[in-house]
């Protein structure tokens, strides 16, 4: 005895909605096999169901209804094959692409997460210790913005040679560095050559504090007030790391070296 389907029961076999099957209907993609006269209620057969799983699986491959429609017409064990294989391919294309989106998604929760484990709270200011940090300074940029944030270490290989650029690695940490009413942003080294533009941070101590971009003038203000009123200091250079509070939003870390 043949089975058949009510709309709902079949958009749900299929995973979809009754108003898909509808619309399926409307354009003649995958009609009905049954009409009761009385009622006007349309019923699916398995082999209709087959057919609306094909549609929702090709779909899922970006192809349009109407290219669908056709290729369901088809007449020709040869041509399915041939375009079936076409399809594989396709979603193989796909899997690769989602498998490498998956990767850089991944690598980017990596990143964020140990982010979220160094990032420090603070209300005030901290002395903090740092190893000697070798900086390399934008010819250009003043100050991080969306535009060159979000890519902004290709912008500091850009200003190496390309015979040194195999020398050259960087931190994912970027920041200001401000001298003599002078700010450029920079990039942190782990290896480097001499190039114009690098700068050596001293290692000691520095007095920090954390701040947002609004507040950034008046908390480098007062850290640089402490530095001289509390720790002698006379700091000659400031530098404001990038704290990356989320996908697009960053705040700063304020550091003022007040070794003697």
């Amino acid at each position: 005895m043949k089975k058949y389907f009510s709309v709902g029961e079949a958009a749900k076999a299929v995973n979809t909605t009754s108003e898909t099957l509808r619309h399926y209907d409307r354009i003649g993609l995958v009609k009905p096999s049954k009409k009761d006269e009385w009622t006007n209620y349309r019923y699916y057969t398995e082999q209709d169901i087959v057919r609306l799983n094909t549609v929702r699986a090709l779909q899922h491959m970006d192809l349009p209804l109407k290219e669908i429609k056709k290729v369901l017409e088809y007449d020709d064990l040869k041509k399915i094959v041939e375009f079936l294989a076409q399809a594989e391919k396709k979603a193989d294309e796909k899997i690769t692409a989602l498998q490498h989106s998956k990767s850089k998604i991944r690598l980017a929760k990596a990143d964020y997460e140990r982010k979220l484990q160094t990032c420090r709270k603070s209300d005030g200011a901290f002395l903090k210790d740092f190893p000697e940090r070798v900086i390399l300074l934008s010819d250009t940029l003043e100050a991080p913005t969306l535009d060159n944030l979000w890519n902004y270490l290709e912008h500091f290989y850009d200003k190496v040679t390309p015979a040194l650029k195999e020398r050259f690695s960087f931190e994912d940490l970027a920041g200001i560095y401000t001298e003599n009413g002078v700010s450029r942003l920079f990039a942190v080294c782990i290896s480097y050559a001499e190039i114009d533009g690098l700068k050596v941070l001293p290692k000691g101590k520095y007095l920090c504090a954390g701040c947002t971009e609004e507040t950034r003038e008046q908390v480098l203000s007062e850290v640089m007030r402490t530095a001289r009123t509390k720790y002698g200091a006379e700091p000659k250079f400031t530098v404001q790391l990038i704290v990356v509070s989320g996908i697009l939003h960053w705040n700063y870390e304020v550091q003022v070296y007040i070794d003697k």
